[in-house]
């Protein structure tokens, strides 16, 4: 053994206190840090040792080189994008993943995958799913609708006699995916999967919303005979619009098609009383996408995938290798997603999930709703912006009143850049920023600071 690396395993609970010290450190200075430090220039990259130095230089060198330049994104005022943190119970999980390093594909070395079936039994009660779902986890809501629209594909196939598995997606001849508002992955996936782009079919919305029109979408379903895909949306990223998914489910009754749900963040309603209506028929989905590191606060990657046909699933995903175990009633996780190596992600939802409950998940969703509404309701009472939507949720998508180009756009999010993070969209024309609110450590002080200051750089800007 090389003799740094056995020094180090000779100090190694040392070393680990000497990183426990540098993350407690980093946690504990979030509140006072840039939530986005300013841009400098770039390092020139190092070139790589050729001499073993050892983990403690190497934890100086990060420290020093590359820990001030990261965000504080797991703070409590990083509002782009949909990202949440990680609970200390995430973060004690994901610390023991690493620890433990399974690859929790295979029943030859069970223990791994039993956690992830038990934690997904977990999940799908959270979400009000019934047990015809099963789920397995993926990397994030890309993957996961990816995955499920690879399930989509092989029951287009079911339908025609055909097995693109086998044959290829050109068996199945022209595709439809039908669809309100999709977001961005869904195209995406339509493109890995041999779909195509060009197969996506975008369905009017409700007048003044992103929620699919339910006659428009009867109208593009009856205008080609044959299955279809509908793409479901429970929570849209601008403004977290909803497809009435019970009417979606009427179709059925005239319509053949593959219902998936995107509710990537949408499905964390199921948690609120007050708002669970809106999630109301998940369960009528073929399949459904939820992301884990937005609201389930536990750290990327982490997503899991839903679906009534299993069966089919295993048919896409299978890997026929004589060490992996066989297909069965209920395959190994290996035969269920594109990876051959999957991590144990689902030990960091076990951890939160055990340690908080679904009361503990509940407060942090209740409390990130009202952080948003507060924040809408501070922004509509100043002259300066203009809020472009309700805040039906947990996203507050705003622009400025007067003259809300790009540019000027860019100016107020980058002059507010160390104290509140957003991201830049577009809604019905109009070039806008939007604040998502996902994170379980943030509270109302954090929505003043956030209003204060973008009021005060709008006024700078103008």
């Amino acid at each position: 053994m090389d003799r740094t690396l056995a020094a180090d395993l000779a100090r190694l609970p040392e070393l680990l206190d000497a990183t426990r010290g540098a993350a407690a450190d980093a946690l504990a200075t979030l509140d006072g840090r840039p939530v986005v430090p300013p841009a400098g220039k770039p390092h020139d990259p190092e070139p790589l040792p050729e001499r073993a130095t050892g983990t403690d230089a190497a934890l100086a060198a990060f420290r020093d080189r590359w820990e001030p330049r990261l965000s504080a994104s797991a703070g409590p005022r990083y509002l782009g994008f949909v990202t949440g943190g990680a609970t200390p119970a995430a973060l004690a999980g994901d610390w023991l993943t690493a620890v433990h390093d399974q690859n929790s594909n295979s029943a030859l070395d069970g223990g791994g995958q039993d956690l992830e079936r038990e934690t997904v039994g977990w999940l799908r009660d959270l979400f009000g799913l019934t047990a015809a779902h099963s789920g397995t986890f993926v990397s994030g809501a890309t993957m996961s609708n990816t995955t499920g629209l690879a399930i989509a594909r092989e029951w287009l196939g079911e339908r025609l006699g055909v097995s693109p598995a086998e044959d290829g997606a050109a068996a199945l001849g022209p595709v439809r995916v039908l669809s309100g508002a999709p977001h961005s992955s869904i195209a995406k996936a339509l493109s890995v999967l041999g779909l195509g782009r060009n197969s996506l079919v975008r369905v009017p919305t409700l007048p003044g919303r992103e929620a699919v029109d339910p006659a428009a979408l009867e109208r593009a379903l009856a205008d080609t005979p044959g299955p279809a895909v509908v793409v479901a949306n429970a929570g849209t990223v601008n403004t977290v619009d909803f497809d009435d998914l019970r009417a979606i489910e009427t179709l059925r009754e005239r319509h053949d098609f593959w219902l998936h749900t995107d509710a990537a963040f949408g499905a964390f309603a199921a948690l609120s009383p007050e708002h669970a209506h809106l999630v109301d028929g998940l369960d009528a989905s073929d399949s459904v996408c939820v992301d884990l590191h937005k609201w389930l606060n536990v750290p990327y990657d982490s997503a899991v995938q839903f679906t009534r046909r299993r069966d089919l699933q295993s048919r896409v995903f299978q890997n026929s290798a004589a060490y992996l175990g066989p297909l069965g009633d209920h395959p190994d996780l290996v035969h269920l997603t594109p990876e051959n190596s999957h991590r144990l992600r689902a030990l960091a939802a076990w951890f939160t999930l055990r340690a908080y409950g679904r009361q503990g998940h509940r407060e942090i969703v209740e409390r990130d709703i009202a952080c948003a509404r507060a924040l809408g309701a501070a922004l509509e009472a100043d002259p300066a912006f203009t809020l472009l939507a309700p805040v039906r949720l947990n996203v507050v998508c705003f622009t400025l009143a007067e003259a809300p180009t790009p540019e000027r756009l860019t100016a107020l999010r980058e002059a507010v850049a160390t104290e509140v993070f957003v991201t830049p969209t577009v809604y019905g024309g109009t070039a806008a920023l939007r604040a998502a609110f996902s994170n379980w450590r943030t509270a109302q002080a954090d929505v003043r600071r956030a209003a204060e200051a973008l009021g005060a750089a709008a006024r700078e800007i103008a």
